[in-house]
């Protein structure tokens, strides 16, 4: 706690000096970022360590970890000198006489509490932005992943002074220590039961929060679509990095005329995607791990709970406790009773729901929190319409998946018990920053209209003024 409290102090210190850093400066640090991450050795390196931590194949290392943190700088790069201008605002009538802008300053020293599902993207893309906006970072990556926590300390080591950007990892107990420090801003990305108890911590030193959380994001299948597509494009989602992913589909409500077509062609999209020589698909190089024996026996809990209770394995359900290793499992004929249809699954199971009517379907996602990502699949305008405005969610994907965090001009986030604020581009740029409103008054003064004493006359032009505001 010393040497946390230590770094701490000594990254108060130095933000007055960050706080005067140039868009040209603030770019020389992310520029030193993205040369580390094309130099060969070290992206073998960060392969190696995610395929320790959870046998994560390399080719989904370019695409979900190292390519985000890519495109993130180069947007990052091709945007900061505009987004830290002074943006100035109109002036309102009554206000003649003065100009009003917006100025955007760091908050200061920022927290990063980082998960473990993609611990190299979802670590340095928020450090990125705060970097960006001009603050000190104490990131605070998963003691889940292990290997991928080492190389992000060496990384950041290697880069940085420790007074400007540092990586400290360990257990819950250093997490602990670190939320009892009165941070300017706190990035947690995580689950919504561990996203209260950063608040609650947060609140204790009125610190503001960035929470990116989850829950229970709902694919809308109706009876207008190519099935075939749409299994595709599912199938990739739910199996991506196992499941574990805060935007993955984690339930599909179909609609009845298509339950079985889209089972069909999700058992084979399956088999193309992961065992396409009839190998099994433990065999498989494409195919990662859940991260530890804990998270999978969670999960080979629910699946038993919904077996137990009625549901159908329609695949799957094979489990390698020494490999960690869990099928891409689906599930039919599940109902409320089960557990695995109000925990979030972080893997790869799907449950399946039916439908009949389109009201139905905003009536079942409705009654659970609301998700960090809905997804619709369907070739009606009007169906789409519809299940959007009856529905609320963090983001909406219509015909295609896991998308929601690809363009960096949308806002991504959750909302209520899915997450609070918003990342990527400028928003992320937005949460790091304290958006000081400046106004000034260059001619003209409001004595005597608006300054006692009140008299009759000067009551009579309040009056008037009140008629215009």
């Amino acid at each position: 706690m010393a040497d946390i409290k230590s770094i701490f102090e000594a990254q108060q210190k130095k933000c007055d000096h960050l706080k005067k850093t140039s868009a040209k400066e603030r770019i020389a640090k992310l520029n030193k970022i993205e040369k580390y991450i094309s130099d060969q050795s070290n992206i073998d390196a960060l392969q190696d360590a995610l395929y320790k931590d959870f046998k994560k194949p390399a080719s989904e290392v370019y695409l979900t970890e190292l390519g985000v943190v890519h495109a993130q700088i180069s947007h990052i790069k091709n945007n900061l000198s505009f987004w830290m201008l002074n943006k100035k605002v109109d002036t309102p009538l009554l206000l003649q006489g003065t100009s009003s802008y917006i100025k955007y300053e760091p908050k200061g020293v920022c927290l990063v509490l980082s998960p473990w599902n993609y611990p190299f993207n979802l670590a340095m893309v928020p450090v990125l932005y705060a970097i960006s906006a001009g603050n000190a970072v104490i990131l605070k990556p998963s003691e889940i992943t292990t290997h991928a926590s080492a190389y992000l300390n060496k990384m950041i080591s290697e880069l940085f002074e420790c007074d400007e950007v540092c990586v400290i990892e360990g257990d819950v107990s250093t997490s602990t220590s670190l939320l009892e420090l009165p941070f300017d801003h706190i990035f947690f990305t995580g689950s919504p039961q561990v996203g209260k108890i950063v608040m609650t911590a947060a609140a204790k030193n009125l610190t503001s929060v960035t929470l990116e959380l989850g829950g229970k994001s709902p694919a809308i299948i109706d009876e207008k679509v190519d099935i075939r597509s749409a299994a595709e494009k599912l199938a990739w989602a739910k199996c991506l990095n196992n499941g574990q992913t805060c935007i993955a589909p984690d339930y599909a409500i179909v609609h009845e005329s298509k339950k079985e077509a889209l089972i069909s062609e999700l058992k084979a999209c399956i088999g193309s995607y992961y065992d396409p020589e009839n190998k099994g698909i433990q065999a498989s190089q494409d195919y990662s791990r859940v991260v530890n024996n804990k998270h999978l026996n969670r999960i080979k809990t629910l699946i038993d709970d919904a077996v137990e209770k009625g549901a159908k394995l329609e695949c799957g359900g094979e489990v390698n406790q020494e490999d960690n290793f869990l099928a891409p499992t689906i599930l039919s004929n599940v109902n409320e009773d089960m557990s695995i249809m109000h925990e979030e699954i972080f893997g790869p199971v799907l449950p399946i729901m039916t439908f009949k009517n389109k009201e139905d379907v905003p009536a079942a996602i409705n009654k659970r929190p609301k998700p960090l990502s809905m997804y619709i699949a369907s070739k009606s305008h009007n169906n789409i319409q519809y299940y959007i405005d009856n529905t609320s969610s963090g983001g909406t994907i219509v015909n295609d998946y896991m998308l929601g965090y690809s363009n960096p001009n949308l806002p991504f986030g959750g909302v209520n018990n899915s997450g609070i604020g918003k990342s990527l581009g400028f928003h992320s740029f937005v949460e790091f920053s304290n958006e000081r409103g400046i106004l000034k008054r260059h001619y003209m003064k409001l004595k005597p209209f608006m300054y006692p004493p009140y008299t009759n006359f000067v009551k009579k032009i309040i009056k008037l003024i009140y008629k215009w505001m």
